[in-house]
């Protein structure tokens, strides 16, 4: 957790998990800090340690969302079920 950023202003938005056939390919977690909004991403190549491309900061939660909707799309399109955690 960074110092500029108060603990009591984080909020947990949601979270995202994309597998493909039974497999993990990636996690997706918005973050709401109060003056911005935050995705952490985790992605899970067939081999290897994971990747933790970002985080990608946003103005607000709108934002975030809209991000998060457009790549949870792109994985279903892929062939990825995603479910909600």
């Amino acid at each position: 957790m960074s110092l500029l950023r108060p603990h009591h202003a984080t909020r947990e938005l949601f979270v995202r998990h994309a597998k493909r056939d039974g497999r993990s390919i990636a996690l997706l977690r918005a973050i709401d800090y109060g003056d911005s909004c935050v995705v952490e991403t985790e992605v899970y190549p067939p081999a290897g340690d994971p990747v933790k491309p970002g985080p990608y900061t946003f103005a607000d939660a709108h934002q975030a969302t809209a991000f998060v909707t457009e790549a949870v799309e792109s994985l279903m399109y892929l062939g990825c079920d995603v479910y909600a955690e």
